[in-house]
């Protein structure tokens, strides 16, 4: 199994000078330690106008800035706004690739559409169409990444002529590409896309084990029609992260982060939103009570706190469940609501000591045995996507260097 961390950049009211810096520069020193500690994966999501719940809304800057510190650790975009009213494909193209070479082939590119109004509306994109807006750009940043030259495209909400699309990738095809998935329903989209599901919901093992099946299912299918120029048949399942030799303590350093990233999740989809004066730290507060005390209590006696929150032991079996299910990798949200650096960095450290190699000693195994298993399915897969053509030399459009040639001054001409 493959561990990752993940980055909303979350950052509940009231803000004073300064948060922001702070914020920013200890999510990537959190980034940097999990790359010393063994974990595979660093997520960062793209989000625009979101108080609060996200602050990360150029997460390509903050994935180069990663790239210069960190050595092993795979560097994702989980996800990038591909509709071209967010990021035009051949922009998104252009960033993928530069951030693949600048890492050293360490890219991951997952594809998403967003879901609020906020930010939906602050774009003009009609939320009937996103879908299908999404899919179209995603196909094309592909073919972008891989193609010498583009051959051009006419779709249906972007357009553009030939272009040499460049840089390209170190990665060969390209990175591998990811779908954000919130339900059984997308878990069936990118499986039939061929592309991983980054399963952004907190379910259950019995759940997760009906997810899995599902995607895979689908992946070894004919409905399994790859969007990209690879199939990456990978299901991650993003999990809650606080830990502490006392349970006790893992509650309440990470309860009511974790708490808060639910709350403030539904409210951005459901509850109307006042830009710049919204406080939903103070709402979830003032309805929350003192949860935390309560749940300390019941952990206690019940075994009832969040799964991913307590001590070494509690995590294991709770990995252990995922790893039975199917799932590829557990994604830990772990910067949430006002968890504190010097907190997470201990519960990471603390991960890496005690459950990290219980996990890590049959990596290869599993990951050689998967391999094969797919293989066949996948070049199934391949042979049934529809590819763009390349251009042939001689059908390679040359473009006009002017639309007319420049008029000289004729008196400066005469001096």
């Amino acid at each position: 199994m493959k561990f990752g961390v993940f980055y909303e950049l979350q950052l509940p009211k009231p803000w004073k000078e300064g948060d922001e810096h702070k914020l920013f520069h200890e999510a990537l020193n959190q980034v940097v330690l999990a790359d010393k500690l063994g974990f595979d994966y660093a997520w960062e999501v793209e989000h625009h106008f979101l108080d609060e719940y996200s602050h990360s809304s150029a997460p390509e800057v903050f994935l180069a800035a990663a790239s210069t510190q960190t050595k092993r650790i795979r560097l994702g975009h989980g996800i990038r706004q591909v509709i071209p009213n967010y990021n035009h494909p051949a922009r998104t193209a252009e960033g993928i690739a530069t951030l693949d070479i600048m890492s050293n082939g360490r890219v991951e590119f997952g594809i998403g559409e967003g879901a609020t109004r906020l930010e939906l509306g602050g774009f003009d994109i009609n939320p009937k169409e996103k879908r299908a807006m999404a899919l179209e750009a995603a196909e094309q940043v592909a073919n972008m990444l891989v193609l010498d030259p583009y051959p051009g495209f006419e779709g249906k909400s972007f357009s553009m002529p030939c272009r040499n699309v460049l840089p390209k990738p170190m990665q060969k095809p390209h990175p591998p590409m990811w779908m954000a998935c919130t339900n059984r329903d997308t878990i069936k989209v990118a499986a039939s896309l061929g592309v991983g599901a980054l399963a952004f919901s907190f379910v259950d093992p019995e759940e997760a084990k009906a997810w899995a099946d599902i995607y895979y299912g689908i992946i070894k299918s004919d409905e399994c029609k790859p969007i990209g120029h690879s199939v990456n048949a990978n299901i991650a399942m993003v999990s809650s992260f606080s830990l502490h030799e006392d349970r006790a303590e893992a509650i309440r350093r990470g309860a009511e982060g974790f708490e808060f990233f639910g709350y403030a999740l539904a409210s951005m989809v459901t509850k109307d939103q006042k830009p710049g004066r919204t406080d939903m730290w103070g709402e979830f507060v003032k309805q929350r009570g003192d949860r935390t005390e309560q749940m300390i209590q019941d952990s206690q006696s019940l075994m009832t706190q969040p799964a991913g929150i307590g001590t070494p032991d509690d995590m294991t079996q709770h990995l252990k469940a995922f790893q039975a299910s199917g799932v590829d990798q557990v994604i830990f949200m772990q910067q949430a609501g006002r968890n504190k650096h010097e907190h997470i960095c201990e519960s990471l450290e603390l991960f890496a000591d005690r459950v990290m190699p219980e996990f890590k000693k049959d990596v290869a195994a599993r990951e050689a045995k998967k391999a094969e298993e797919l293989a066949p399915y996948i070049e199934a897969a391949l042979a049934r996507k529809e590819w763009m053509e390349p251009l042939k030399d001689e059908d390679i459009p040359y473009i006009r260097a002017a639309v007319s040639s420049p008029q000289v001054n004729k008196s400066t001409a005469a001096e």
